[in-house]
């Protein structure tokens, strides 16, 4: 029987790590090769962090629970905010507060923040209320340079409170070219990444930032990889669709 870590999620081995670079190319294979949309992807991205936060931080059972979901205006925010709506539609009370002015919004993200207007969620700011969780959807993979602004005033924000943060492919402030840390950068409790693993973010010496570590499947097959200039060789997610990653020593 397969290995399932305290939350009943599989624990997944060899997965290779992949850059920044690479990891576009792929987002831009899936779209021009199989057809496959980048709001098809998004809505993968947030149902997989939807459920992972409700496994491991909401004790199964999202009814009544507070959740704040801290969005950019990339593709990350829009995942993020794609979670917010699942995790809404299952009973938590969601609230949203964006990098940008809501009018600045802009594409997917946009709409997004447009589905969740009709559902009677609308952004507003940081405060000093009660909640369960926090959701980093601030800065994904496509980092370059330190967080500055209001991205690095919410990251300074989230890890001042005493609330668990469940980052979204990477930690906000996390350099996945280089695969080191930025400052400010986010502490995360755990981070769900996509597709594969971001170069660095299974390093030990990272843990403190980037917790425990997931992976999440957005419907990437393993043969496109072959098409990488560095063709990687990646498993399929055989045993579920949400994995654990171990670093070594580390437990279940």
């Amino acid at each position: 029987m397969d290995e399932l870590d305290r939350y009943r999620l599989p624990v997944g081995t060899g997965w290779p790590e992949i850059d920044a670079k690479s990891m576009t190319v792929v987002d831009q294979l899936m779209v021009d090769i199989l057809g496959i949309s980048l709001v098809q992807m998004m809505e993968n991205a947030g149902r997989a962090l939807a459920a992972l936060a409700r496994a491991r931080f909401l004790e199964g059972d999202a009814r009544g629970r507070r959740i704040l979901v801290l969005a950019g205006a990339g593709g990350n925010g829009g995942g993020a905010l794609t979670a917010g709506r699942r995790l809404a539609a299952w009973g938590a009370e969601v609230s949203v507060v964006l990098a940008r002015d809501a009018d600045a919004m802009t594409g997917i993200p946009a709409e997004q923040l447009s589905i969740l207007a009709r559902m009677g969620i609308h952004p507003g700011e940081v405060s000093a209320d009660p909640i369960d969780l926090i959701v980093d959807g601030l800065v994904g993979y496509s980092l370059s340079g330190s967080p500055r602004g209001r991205v690095a005033q919410l990251i300074k924000w989230a890890n001042s409170r005493s609330v668990p943060i469940l980052s979204l492919d990477v930690p906000s402030g996390f350099d996945a070219t280089n695969g080191i840390l930025l400052d400010p950068h986010v502490r995360a409790d755990a981070t769900l990444t996509l597709a594969l693993p971001k170069r660095g973010l299974a390093s030990t010496s990272l843990a403190h930032a980037v917790g425990a570590l997931y992976l999440a499947d957005i419907s990437v097959p393993p043969g496109l990889y072959d098409r990488l200039a560095e063709p990687l060789a990646v498993p399929p997610f055989a045993t579920g669709d949400i994995q654990r990653l171990l670093r070594p020593g580390e437990s279940a």
